[in-house]
């Protein structure tokens, strides 16, 4: 599919008098501004069917999809070259806006309170072609800024030729190449923040000697400063996940370079985290094969290269630090 920036005149929606049985009159008697948003929600009967190839679990809850977005902040290059956060841009100055990517905006729960502010400027990308639909026909602002595709193939600098932030509530299923392509645009993208999987959200976050530190932790890190927010329970979905769900935020730390090379680390990384019960002199056994048949090493070399103590440690214990030394020993 050809990604493609789609916009429709809005089509009318007319609400139905009741649903299930609920009444506008019983609706009236809520008093929270929140509640009612959310229960008119609930109440439309013209909503998208979560799909379960897509991994949909849609955003129900208000509240939350306002502390998501707030939680972006804006980062900006004046024409000094300084960096200005959140609150410095001027009203209504566009041309200052910071760009900014929702990745999967679905019904556009979160969308709604990003195409309010006047901070971003706001693109979205949407797979499936009923959420597209939707989008243009309830929020009439979202014209001209849904891309029609898919992220993971999309190509980013056409539609961003300088750096940008990411949103979105991320699909369970591909929260993890999600972010390995974020990995692989990180000169572009200096701010992350987005709603995953509580699990994978601690893993990311974590330090060294946790069990839950792994690939995504190490490749991460070497690159943003994680944040982990806060949790979010399986009753904001529809339909409701079996897990708890978390927001973190990802923003690019001073890191330049990683002074080795970097295709060996993310090898090095992920061989290492491949069999992570192991000590790094088993799980990295290929790569020492490999480098000791390119070196022709004699049995006195191999002994010396596998004397560093750090082949004895399992990949959990590397710091990103340890794990760039290492990288520099198979150079």
């Amino acid at each position: 599919m050809k990604n493609r920036v789609v916009s429709l005149a809005p089509r009318l929606y007319k609400a139905s008098r009741s649903h299930n049985g609920v009444s506008y009159e019983e609706l009236s008697q809520i008093t929270d501004n929140s509640l009612i948003m959310k229960r008119n929600f609930e109440l439309r009967s013209d909503l998208v069917r979560p799909k379960k190839a897509l991994g949909q679990h849609f955003l129900t809850d208000l509240s939350v999809a306002q502390k998501i977005a707030d939680a972006l902040v804006v980062e900006l290059e004046t024409v000094g070259g300084a960096t200005s956060e959140a609150g410095a841009v001027p009203s209504g100055n566009t041309d200052a806006a910071m760009p900014v990517l929702e990745i999967g905006p679905g019904m556009g729960v979160l969308s709604q309170y990003l195409l309010e502010r006047e901070d971003i400027d706001l693109k979205m990308i949407e797979i499936d072609r009923e959420s597209v639909d939707y989008l243009l026909t309830h929020f009439p602002k979202a014209s001209g800024r849904v891309i029609e595709g898919d992220f993971l193939k999309m190509n980013l600098s056409y539609f961003f030729p300088g750096t940008f932030a990411v949103i979105g509530n991320f699909p369970y299923n591909i929260s993890s190449q999600i972010f390995f392509r974020i990995i692989d645009h990180k000169d572009s993208i200096p701010q992350v923040v987005c709603m995953i999987q509580k699990e994978v959200a601690e893993r990311i976050a974590e330090q060294p000697g946790s069990k839950t530190y792994g690939i995504l932790s190490v490749l991460l890190q070497a690159w943003y400063d994680i944040e982990y927010l806060f949790t979010v329970g399986e009753g904001a979905f529809n339909p409701p996940p079996k897990v708890k769900s978390a927001v973190i935020r990802l923003r690019r730390n001073s890191r330049t370079e990683l002074g080795c090379d970097e295709k060996l680390f993310k090898t090095i990384v992920k061989t290492g985290f491949n069999q992570r019960r192991k000590t790094l002199r088993n799980s990295l056994k290929p790569l020492i094969a490999d480098k000791a048949a390119r070196e022709a090493w004699t049995p006195e070399q191999s002994t010396e290269f596998l004397s560093n103590q750090v082949f004895e440690l399992r990949p959990e214990r590397l710091s990103v630090e340890d794990f760039i030394a290492l990288t520099k020993l198979f150079s």
